[in-house]
């Protein structure tokens, strides 16, 4: 008895998970765009592409979530591994990097010397964030920070990938293992031009309201800050200012509630030009501000 077409296949599938996501399995299960496999929806479905997708879809409706499933997501211009070893990225985190490369493009426009720009992306993760700044911008220096030897494990892997496309990245992207600031050398101070960060924001009491599918997989450490959720953002504003040179600019993800107090702290810290940048859904999300030129 011959096997299912695609189409067959995508209806059943579909049954069971909503279809938007069914097409992402089958084309990640095919290897194949899903465009191509569009084509060809009543061509028989490949046996093992059948056998591969119906595991994913039993693992998918267990509560694992769609991104660990597939193994890659989508970000930016990027296809990185996901796994449990770091936050799945977010649409959120797209805003971040937008905002950075704005910010960047302003700090590089104020100052002087010809050496390649300079970024710290704070609390990597699976390097989303440093990863792309360094793709989009071809000349910029990164050096990526995570207190978790896992998270900077993913990141690497996702940094090896890219060099086959973009070997400069090998040189561009430099992964450090420690607690924010903590493992930068000295030569750093005052050169950085860009500080970029999605920390944990979420208080202690706010980890068992999560949705399931955040709370069982992602890892704690890059959720929960502390007790009141402002630890780690406190952390990089404060911190901020003996890195970055004058001009340069800090970009931060943060909780909505968290929006005021960010834009206290980071003027209190002595930036200028402190404004929140919206999400798509219309909440505050990014703090971007700016370290004043001297006068």
């Amino acid at each position: 008895m011959s096997g299912p077409t695609w189409r067959q296949l995508l209806a059943a599938l579909s049954a069971e998970l909503p279809e938007h996501e069914t097409r992402l399995v089958l084309s990640s299960s095919a290897s194949s765009p899903w465009a191509t496999l569009a084509a060809h929806l009543d061509d028989p479905a490949d046996p093992v592409a059948v056998e591969l997708a119906q595991r994913r879809v039993a693992e998918r409706r267990s509560g694992r979530p769609l991104q660990w499933v597939l193994g890659r997501w989508g970000f930016r211009l990027l296809d990185v591994k996901v796994d449990g070893r770091a936050l799945v990225p977010r649409p959120e985190t797209e805003l971040v990097v937008d905002v950075a490369l704005a910010a960047l493009d302003e700090a590089l426009g104020r100052r002087e010397g010809t050496r390649s720009p300079l970024a710290l992306d704070l609390g990597t993760g699976s390097g989303v964030i440093a990863l792309s700044l360094a793709t989009e911008r071809p000349r910029l220096e990164v050096v990526a920070v995570d207190a978790s030897g896992e998270a900077l494990a993913l990141a690497g892997e996702n940094l090896a990938e890219l060099c086959e496309a973009d070997p400069s990245l090998a040189a561009r992207v430099r992964l450090v293992a420690g607690d924010w600031y903590e493992p930068l050398g000295a030569e750093l101070r005052g050169e950085v031009d860009l500080v970029v960060s999605n920390p944990p924001y979420l208080a202690e009491a706010e980890w068992e309201g999560l949705d399931p599918v955040v709370r069982d997989h992602d890892p704690r450490q890059a959720l929960v800050a502390g007790p009141t959720g402002l630890e780690a953002l406190e952390a990089v504003i404060a911190g901020a200012p003996a890195w970055l040179r004058p001009g340069g600019a800090l970009v931060a993800e943060l909780a909505p509630a968290q929006a005021g107090e960010a834009v206290r702290r980071a003027e209190a810290a002595g930036f200028v030009r402190v404004g929140i940048v919206e999400d798509l859904a219309g909440r505050p999300r990014v703090l971007r501000a700016t370290l004043p030129l001297p006068r």
